[in-house]
């Protein structure tokens, strides 16, 4: 709770991952990759309630185990390949009966996130007035510096400038969505479908807590960061 506003926050966890095939389970820290999502929503002092969306009894009794409520199996014509990441938010709102003020969407890909960001991002959309508040970090990559190639390997920038900036310390500062936090207040969520928009604003994380795992790579980076830091 912010202030007598409610605040739900739903991790989203399908079941049919493809680039890292049940990632969700997959341990990481010696616990289940979704265990870090649920402990820090569970920790953050902002929420009110923590539920999982999933289509997977292994995942929902990993997340039930770790603290988070299951009051529904998500239906599968919500767990696509290509169902939008909002529609498991707006069914979960609808589906557990309750009135809340804000909604979270919390990631199980970004397990480093901590329950610090999340009350950091619940509170800056409250006292800001936002519509919405998403987090990003750093762009890793300037736009000003990437090219669309051609067939024939042209090269056409994907930022027209008159004249190309040679020196890193000279880029315009750019960030980039990490996909670690999303809030939105329920009313303007529902009616938006969205947590981008014009009023939206950006809540920025350190690099080294927006790691993401979307692919079997990733998973082997984080798992070097988690053992880099117990040595």
């Amino acid at each position: 709770m912010i202030g007598r506003a409610l605040v739900l926050a739903v991790i989203t966890a399908r079941g049919g991952s493809k680039g890292v095939p049940r990632k969700n389970l997959l341990t990481l820290g010696g616990k289940p990759m979704i265990a870090w999502t649920v402990e820090a929503a569970c920790t953050a002092r902002t929420i009110d309630r923590v539920i999982v969306s999933s289509d997977n009894a292994e995942i929902i009794d990993a997340a039930v185990a770790c603290g988070a409520e299951a009051p529904f199996v998500r239906p599968a014509e919500l767990a696509r390949d290509d169902t939008p990441g909002t529609m498991p938010v707006l069914h979960a709102l609808e589906a557990i009966g309750q009135p809340f003020d804000y909604v979270v969407l919390l990631q199980p890909t970004s397990p480093f996130r901590t329950w610090e960001d999340i009350d950091a991002a619940v509170k800056l959309c409250a006292k800001s007035g936002a519509p919405a508040v998403v987090s990003v970090t750093a762009g890793r990559t300037s736009p000003y510096w990437t090219f669309f190639v051609g067939d024939d390997g042209s090269m056409r920038p994907i930022i027209a400038v008159d004249e190309v900036i040679g020196r890193r310390q000279d880029l315009p500062a750019t960030y980039e969505l990490n996909g670690a936090v999303y809030v939105a207040r329920v009313e303007w969520f529902r009616q938006s479908q969205t947590f981008i928009a014009d009023g939206t604003l950006a809540y920025v994380m350190p690099e080294e807590r927006s790691h993401e795992i979307d692919t079997p790579h990733d998973l082997r980076v984080a798992r070097a960061l988690i053992a880099a830091a117990e040595t």
